[in-house]
């Protein structure tokens, strides 16, 4: 039995109307009706109630040219045929109401005529499947074919040809990837996937970013990079401005920030226009937030939520539309808890929240970094400098195993390449600059540790039960302690901890294995996440 071909278009109100030269110009609903080549079954016929006329005038002239096709036609009430929300309900409601035979019927979208919304209107609702069938596009003739019905063209939005579109779109995604990741083709699955996501939501939306992690870990370099990324896309018209709130006082904190005016306190010579007011239409990076203090964070919060704030010394407001990204490598809920963070603030600013890994937490992500600081420093001094093949092996075994600390993640691994390029001789980095290097690094992070050891010691158990615990027992709780504040849960410290012997095992219950260690000294998790950070 043969399938019937039925089409489903709106009444084009100009291209099909019909004055009285009609049969001379190209009516696209019309004409779809009298080719050879094409058999239109059935058109279901969509207009506004007040074209009922002219419907009925163009199924007639089908019906001349066509007397096989049966045409049906629709009143539809558009309250607005440009406005999006109204077009796309009144014709899912219809959507919903035709009585598709998907099993004996092929359905044919004419998306040619209408008004440009319900256009798109039509192709989203064929896309999403409410309307069952394939786009069909037809166009005028060209001038030495007069006269006739013009070209026709079925798109399937199925087909495997139009691939193509989606692996391009898939490209641009990729390139955006990497550009947020400056290139490094890193390998660490929870780091990509972080970048994917952060990717979707820098070009989606405006709301405020905040990026956590311990230092060092790429806040900056990313948050830098999610600002071009936007301005590549042409989503953004301004600066990107960084700020590090750390290294903020007093009147100074207000005047970076908010700007002042000229003579508001002793030695405001001149205006200045504040780190706001000058990420105007652009982001603002506010490194270490944390650090802000209440009042700088009560006027901020202002700023995000009516985009006006004061100029120390002025009565005027000023505005700035910015994007807010800020980075931290505090706590900030313990900070709220303590009362040294607003906790409104918080809240504004915690809409998209990416905590970045420290580097001790991507192995995988040694080698493609190690190439990446190799090809950044030949930019910079203009020498390329490569490792002995036995000298990368060894440097890349140590900065991957439990011995390398990286306190300053990043920051401390880009200084060694740098250190151990600047010296090698022939361009090439040996075995023995690396030697170098690993003993200059153990000997730095071993300086001071055992005060700080003391310190995060004292903190946890008290002086009392502290000086009864065996050297031996001190040396590997500090250690055990330093995991668990850079990790984001007992199972993440768990792993780090235990990656050695988890591959022997079966059971890979790290976050138990844990739990019972510091219950041995009388801790546990939950109240380490609230004070294990910074006295």
């Amino acid at each position: 039995m043969r399938r019937e071909t039925v089409v489903l278009g709106l009444l084009g109100t100009t291209l099909d109307a019909s004055p009285r030269a009609r049969w001379e110009r190209w009516r696209p609903t019309v004409d779809l009706c009298r080719r050879e080549d094409f058999l239109v079954d059935r058109l279901e016929l969509l207009h506004q109630p007040q074209y009922q006329e002219l419907a009925d005038t163009v199924a007639r002239d089908i019906a001349s040219v066509s007397p096989e096709t049966r045409v049906r036609t629709h009143a539809l009430a558009f309250p607005d045929p440009w406005d999006f929300e109204s077009v796309f309900a009144t014709l899912l409601d219809f959507a919903h109401a035709y009585p598709f035979k998907p099993e004996s019927e092929d359905y044919l979208v004419h998306i040619t005529t209408g008004t440009h919304v319900q256009q798109i209107c039509l192709y989203l609702l064929t896309e999403a499947r409410y309307l069952p069938g394939k786009l069909l596009q037809t166009s005028p003739p060209t001038p030495a074919n007069s006269g006739e019905p013009g070209d026709l063209r079925v798109i399937d939005l199925d087909l495997a040809s139009y691939r193509q579109i989606a692996e391009r779109v898939q490209a641009v995604r990729s390139e955006g990837l990497s550009f947020l990741k400056a290139g490094i083709a890193t390998r660490n699955p929870g780091f990509n996937a972080l970048i994917e996501q952060v990717e979707r939501v820098a070009t989606a939306t405006r709301s405020p970013i905040l990026l956590t992690g311990p230092t060092g870990a790429g806040k900056t370099r990313l948050a830098r990079k999610i600002f071009e990324l936007k301005q590549a896309r042409h989503q953004i018209a301004g600066r990107f401005v960084e700020l590090n709130c750390a290294t903020l006082r007093g009147d100074a904190a207000m005047s970076a920030m908010f700007g002042h005016t000229r003579g508001a306190f002793t030695g405001a010579v001149r205006e200045r226009p504040g780190v706001l007011k000058s990420a105007d239409n652009g982001v603002l990076f506010l490194d270490e937030i944390g650090e802000l203090g209440l009042d700088e964070q009560a006027m901020l919060l202002r700023a995000l939520e009516d985009r006006v704030f004061l100029p120390v010394g002025s009565d005027r407001e000023v505005s700035s539309d910015f994007q807010l990204i800020a980075g931290t490598n505090r706590d900030l809920r313990a900070g709220v808890r303590a009362g040294s963070f607003r906790d409104d603030l918080l809240a504004r600013i915690d809409i998209w929240t990416f905590r970045m890994p420290a580097l001790r937490e991507r192995p995988e992500d040694i080698e493609p970094n190690l190439d990446y600081e190799l090809e950044r420093y030949a930019q910079r001094h203009g020498r390329r400098v490569t490792f002995g093949r036995a000298a990368r092996a060894q440097f890349v075994r140590f900065a991957a195993s439990p011995l390398a600390r990286w306190p300053g993640n990043f920051r401390d691994f880009a200084a060694a390449l740098e250190r151990m390029a600047t010296l090698a001789p022939g361009a090439q980095i040996s075995a023995r600059e690396v030697e170098a290097e690993l003993a200059r690094l153990q000997a730095t992070w071993s300086e001071g540790q055992v005060s700080d050891d003391e310190a995060l010691l004292r903190r946890q158990l008290g002086a009392e039960a502290l000086a009864g615990l065996d050297r031996f027992d001190r040396v590997q709780l500090a250690d055990v302690l330093r995991v668990c504040a850079e990790a984001r849960s007992l199972s993440d410290a768990g792993r780090v901890l235990f990656a050695a012997s988890r591959e022997r095992r079966s059971s890979h219950n790290d976050a138990d294995r844990l739990r019972k260690y510091l219950r041995k000294f009388g801790l546990e998790w939950s109240e380490l996440t609230s004070t294990i950070g910074p006295s």
